[in-house]
C-alpha cells in the first residue's frame, strides 16, 4: 500500500515541476523589453483634445459690425457652430475640412452675441463659448423711402427702383453691394447714384410684364462710411402689370395706346404750341408719374398781369414730366385737337379720351413723344430712359 502511495505522488510532483518550467518561460517574455510593463516599455502618447479659437474673444466690446466672426479648430472638425443675438442666428459656412467656421453677413449694431461651438475628434469632443458687443454707431443708416412701395399697387413696365437713406452714403459701392433685385422674370439692370442720400434702379430695356420684383436692402452693419453704420434691413415687393405703352405724334396730332402690344385706344391730341421753349412739348420717353382731378396750373416764371400769364384748373390731368408736362382734359382745345399745337407744352385730349387715361393708367407707364426740337432731360421727373443704357451704368459704384 505504501509503494503503491509513493508512485502515485511522484508524477504530481513531475507536473508541477514542468509548470513552473513553463510559467517561467511566460514570466521571461513578459520582460522583454518593448513590453507593457517592462523595465524598457515606453506608455502610447495621449490624445490631445480639440482646441476651439472664437473671434471676437469673450468679453470684447465695441466689436465693428463688419467684422467677421471665425471659429476654428485644432485636432479635430467642428460638428456645429451657432451665433445668436435677440432670437436671431447669424448665417456663416464651413471650409471643406470644417475646421473653420465664417460668419456671411455683417453683424448688427449695439447688439449682444453669443457664439457656441462644438469640435470632436479622437481625444474626445470639445466646447467652447464666446460672448461679445458691437458697437453702437454715431450714425444709423436706414431706407426712409422706397418708390414704388404703395401697398397693393400696380406699376407700370418703365417703372424704375427709387430708393432714399436718411444719411449720407460715402461708402457707395458697399451700400450698393446690399442691395438687391430679384425678378421674376428677370433682366439686366443697374444702379446708378442720384447724390449722396439717393440711387436708382433702371432696368436696360422695360421689364417684362406682368411679374412681381423683390427688391432687398441687407443693409444691417454695412459700414456706409465713418461711424456710420446700417441698422435695418428694408424690403419691398413691386408688381409690375401690363405694359401700357402710348405714343404720341405733335406731328399728326394723335396719340396711340397699346396694351401689351395691342391698340386700345387711339385719341386725338393737341401738343405745345412752341412759341418759346417752354411751351414746346418735350420729345422722348416718359414716364407716367402722378394724377390729379383737378390740377391748378400756372404759367411757370411770370406774375398775374405778365404778359402771357396764365392759371388754368383742368381735370383728369397725368403727369408726365417735372416742367409741368401733363396728359390732361382740354375741353376749350377740341377744336385744334388732331389738327394743330395750341397748348403750353400739355398733352391736350378730349375730356373723353383724357378721363379714360386717366382712369387706366399706372405709375411707370410709357408715354413716348415724338415730332419736336427739345428733348426731355434724363432727369426732368422721371425721364431717366433718355440715357443709354451704357451711360445709365456709368453712375453705379461698383465695376461694370
Amino acid at each position: 500500500m505504501l509503494s503503491t502511495g509513493s508512485r502515485s505522488r511522484w508524477p504530481i510532483a513531475a507536473v508541477a515541476v514542468t509548470l513552473a518550467a513553463a510559467l517561467t518561460a511566460c514570466s521571461g517574455d513578459s520582460d522583454a523589453p518593448g513590453s507593457p510593463g517592462g523595465d524598457g516599455g515606453t506608455a502610447a502618447p495621449a490624445v490631445p483634445a480639440p482646441a476651439i479659437k472664437i473671434s471676437p474673444a469673450t468679453g470684447s466690446a465695441k466689436v465693428r459690425p463688419d467684422k467677421t466672426v471665425v471659429v476654428t479648430a485644432a485636432n479635430g472638425e467642428l460638428e456645429q457652430v451657432t451665433v445668436r443675438a435677440g432670437g436671431e442666428t447669424l448665417e456663416g459656412e464651413f471650409n471643406s475640412t470644417r475646421t473653420r467656421w465664417t460668419s456671411k453677413r455683417p453683424l448688427k449694431p449695439s447688439t449682444r452675441y453669443t457664439v457656441s461651438a462644438k469640435a470632436t475628434g479622437k481625444g474626445g469632443p470639445t466646447t467652447a463659448t464666446s460672448r461679445f458687443t458691437t458697437l453702437q454707431p454715431k450714425v444709423g443708416l436706414r431706407i426712409v423711402d422706397v418708390t414704388p412701395s404703395i401697398k397693393g399697387e400696380t406699376v407700370g413696365v418703365g417703372i424704375p427702383i427709387m430708393v432714399r437713406f436718411n444719411a449720407p452714403v460715402r461708402d457707395k459701392a458697399a451700400v450698393e453691394r446690399a442691395l438687391e433685385v430679384d425678378a421674376e422674370k428677370p433682366v439686366e439692370g443697374a444702379w446708378r447714384w442720384i447724390d449722396d442720400t439717393y440711387v436708382i434702379y433702371r432696368t436696360a430695356k422695360f421689364w417684362p410684364a406682368h411679374q412681381k420684383v423683390k427688391f432687398t436692402a441687407r443693409l444691417t452693419g454695412v459700414k456706409a462710411g465713418p461711424d456710420t453704420y446700417g441698422v435695418k434691413d428694408h424690403t419691398t415687393t413691386i408688381k409690375i402689370g401690363a405694359a401700357w405703352i402710348s405714343t404720341v405724334s405733335t406731328k399728326t396730332h394723335m396719340m396711340v395706346v397699346r396694351r401689351d402690344g395691342k391698340v386700345v385706344r387711339t385719341m386725338k391730341i393737341s401738343a405745345g404750341k412752341a412759341t418759346t421753349r417752354e411751351y414746346t412739348t418735350t420729345s422722348g420717353i416718359h414716364l407716367t408719374m402722378e394724377r390729379g382731378n383737378p390740377v391748378t396750373m400756372i404759367s411757370p416764371g411770370k406774375k398775374e398781369g405778365e404778359p402771357g400769364y396764365y392759371k388754368e384748373i383742368v381735370n383728369h390731368a397725368v403727369r408726365i414730366s417735372n416742367s409741368g408736362e401733363y396728359v390732361h382734359s382740354a375741353p376749350w382745345s377740341i377744336g385744334s385737337q388732331g389738327r394743330a399745337n395750341v397748348s403750353h407744352g400739355c398733352i391736350n385730349a378730349h375730356p373723353t379720351d383724357a378721363k379714360w387715361f386717366y382712369d387706366n393708367f399706372h405709375r411707370g407707364d410709357v408715354v413716348k413723344i415724338v415730332g419736336t426740337d427739345r428733348a426731355l432731360e434724363w432727369n426732368n421727373g422721371w425721364g431717366f430712359w433718355q440715357l443709354p443704357f451704357s451711360k445709365w451704368q456709368q453712375g453705379s459704384a461698383l465695376e461694370t
